[in-house]
């Protein structure tokens, strides 16, 4: 999934402006389709009806929102149930406060948070309650950074379109005048659309479908996490566990996943880790 999203956009440029340049016979061409005005009237225009709509702070955040798309973040979900499962061997052996001195070890930040609020003594229906306020509170945010994009995706052909109008108001004005005056007119208008509907169907629409991909990839782990994290504080037993979160792998792997060996505590406390 790294790097997909930006592979993607440079085919689509090629794609389309490789064939303007093998329609035209000459690769010189492309900077035909380079006019500042027409540009200025897409990506301002584009970009001010986005901040109109929303707020500087979400606008400032746009170029993280790029880079999260073009290189995510991924947590390796067979490392993640490993963990859970040494976590309920611990809690079995040691009991629940046992927990605190793994705590550091857990890389993902949901892991780490459950963990701890099941060390503070929470039952099952407070942790039921944390996990959803959390996802509630991501999938809210999710929500408004997906919105910037797909608006953006919307304002920059409309943009484009105002751009033509323009471009067509300049022909005419400029009617019974220079004719090389009247194909730049006519040229610009064009060259205004063409950058508005690009712009939204080669760039701000596939990073908004990226980032709500990443977002139902995310909901995906937390849920994996909830799930182990809640039979850990029920006192289930670790294998039970592990094969309950391997239904989340595909059948083909769920075998092999089985069948790894569990890393456990030795029964002896503060005795160091030891592989069965």
């Amino acid at each position: 999934m790294k790097g997909s999203t930006f592979i993607g956009i440079i085919i689509g440029a090629v794609a389309i402006f490789g064939a303007f340049v093998w329609e035209s016979g000459s690769i010189t061409s492309v900077s035909n389709l380079i006019m500042l005005p027409a540009m200025i009237i897409v990506f301002g225009g584009t970009f001010a009806a986005a901040l109109a709509g929303s707020s500087f702070q979400q606008m400032l955040r746009i170029p993280n929102l790029i880079r999260l798309a073009i290189y995510p973040k991924n947590y390796d979900m067979e490392e993640l149930m490993e963990q859970i499962v040494f976590l309920a061997s611990v809690v079995r052996l040691h009991g629940i406060l046992a927990l605190d001195k793994y705590l550091a070890e857990l890389k993902h930040p949901f892991l780490r948070k459950l963990f701890e609020v099941c060390i503070d003594g929470a039952e099952p229906e407070m942790l039921n309650h944390v996990s959803q306020t959390e996802v509630y509170h991501i999938s809210e945010r999710h929500s408004t950074n997906i919105s910037i994009f797909v608006k953006m995706g919307g304002f920059s052909p409309t943009m484009g379109i105002i751009g033509t109008v323009m471009g067509l108001i300049s022909t005419l004005a400029a009617a019974g005048s220079d004719p090389n005056v009247l194909i730049h007119h006519i040229a610009s208008a064009f060259i205004a659309t063409m950058w508005g509907i690009f712009m939204a169907n080669v760039v701000w629409l596939p990073i908004g479908d990226k980032l709500r991909t990443l977002h139902n990839s995310e909901l995906q782990v937390l849920q994996f996490i909830h799930d182990g994290v809640h039979a850990v504080l029920l006192g289930e037993n670790p294998t039970v566990i592990k094969a309950r979160l391997a239904s989340a792998f595909p059948l083909s792997k769920q075998a092999a996943i089985m069948e790894k060996p569990m890393r456990v505590v030795k029964k002896e406390p503060g005795s160091p880790d030891i592989i069965h």
